[in-house]
């Protein structure tokens, strides 16, 4: 049986702030002592650069780095640690993919497909990269159940579409979309395929090899990690093809004042140092994650969502966006008549940690005519009884406001 009350004592923040009711977990999640103490451990015993020492500690801290990109590979279900590119995160993957994979390919009259409910970071690249070279930016559409229209997606396709970037669970409305079907009908037509799997690799039994995408992208602080850096999927057959986009150190086979050939793929991805604590924490966040039962956890965080969609559900006057049999951990609603960031600031008050306003998707706030909304997200640590905290919370306040 999933024991919450003892998961949370992993995490030494609520021992500091005990009072604490985290519930911005797809913002940031928080960091179990087994992480913090990785990162704490690398720096006092063995900080050195990677590659190329020959002393003990650098020798260690290669070994230790290049293990990390091994445990990544497995936890994806990757078939080689050589599809990992460590990254700075999300952001970057994604910037990385739009550059070195789509540039040189995109041409005027082509297209690029996203989701009307992409976070700015898997929007705003693909849009530069289309404006630049008189590409076309398709957008999937969503209903106002922030649902995806695949018959129109299907209509999008042709043979002009030279990339599709799809959100696997949008950050701010907590849809789970059909990534498997968006990627086999993309795949018909030899379609690349992006997935933002931000939200979805820690409430997921992921398989990248069965998922069949093309590129996949998480961050570390999304699931108990460290800020700063993340991991980028990539088939060999695009990664062996992609040239770097940023030079320096470490990325080169050789160097001269007429030409310079790069090294192999990952590490010609990742110039100069990396943030190779952030790396060695990553590992420690494997790690962690893999003392739990994938299933179990997945069955906890669904009984959690369930449970906080009724309650919330039950408060009159309360509307919760994108609410339906695909929806997440993560919830989206608005109190009639009171603004997202006064219910957030009254939570506050109470210790209960929300996030509110557009969280980075204006557009999808746009399409469904607010100004933003209440996010409260779950993870391990969270229980039922800090939802009806919520919930007591949000009833207080709609009195407050009468």
């Amino acid at each position: 049986m999933f024991d919450v009350t003892k998961v949370k004592a992993d995490f030494p923040i609520f021992k500091h702030h005990p009072d604490l009711i985290y519930l911005d977990n797809a913002s940031t999640t928080q960091k179990p002592g087994a992480v913090i103490d990785g990162v704490k451990n690398f720096y006092e015993k063995e900080n050195a650069n990677i590659h190329r020492g020959f002393y003990k500690i650098a020798i260690e801290t290669s070994k230790n780095y290049q293990s990390v990109r091994t445990k990544a590979a497995n936890y994806l279900g990757a078939a080689d640690s050589k599809n990992i590119v460590f990254t700075s995160g999300t952001t970057e993957s994604i910037n990385l993919v739009a550059q070195s994979f789509l540039e040189p390919r995109l041409e005027a009259g082509d297209n690029v497909i996203i989701s009307a409910m992409e976070h700015h970071a898997n929007l705003i690249p693909w849009q530069m990269l289309c404006q630049k070279k008189g590409a076309e930016l398709r957008v999937i559409p969503m209903d106002q159940t922030a649902q995806l229209d695949l018959s129109g997606y299907k209509k999008m396709l042709s043979e002009k579409t030279k990339m599709i970037s799809v959100v696997h669970i949008s950050n701010s409305l907590g849809s789970v979309n059909p990534i498997e079907d968006i990627i086999e009908l993309a795949h018909e037509k030899d379609i690349p395929v992006l997935v933002d799997g931000a939200q979805s690799v820690m409430n997921y039994e992921m398989n990248i090899r069965n998922l069949d995408c093309d590129f996949f992208v998480f961050s570390a602080h999304k699931i108990f990690g460290p800020t700063g850096v993340g991991v980028l999927y990539g088939k060999e057959k695009w990664l062996k093809k992609m040239q770097p986009i940023q030079f320096g150190g470490d990325m080169i086979k050789e160097v001269s004042f007429e030409k310079t050939t790069f090294a192999d793929f990952p590490q010609k991805f990742e110039s100069g140092t990396q943030n190779l604590a952030g790396v060695i924490g990553l590992g420690h966040t494997i790690d962690y994650l893999e003392k739990f039962e994938k299933k179990e956890v997945m069955k906890y965080l669904e009984m959690l969502g369930k449970y906080a969609i009724e309650k919330l559900s039950a408060i009159e006057n309360l509307k919760i966006f994108g609410n339906s049999n695909h929806n997440s951990n993560i919830i989206s609603f608005n109190l009639k008549n009171i603004h997202p960031h006064d219910v957030a600031t009254f939570l506050a008050e109470e210790n209960i940690a929300v996030r509110a306003g557009q969280h980075c998707t204006q557009p999808a706030m746009d399409l469904l005519g607010i100004p933003g909304t209440i996010r409260a997200s779950f993870t391990i640590y969270n229980s039922t009884d800090e939802v009806d905290k919520l919930v007591k919370s949000l009833k207080s306040i709609q009195k407050f406001f009468a």
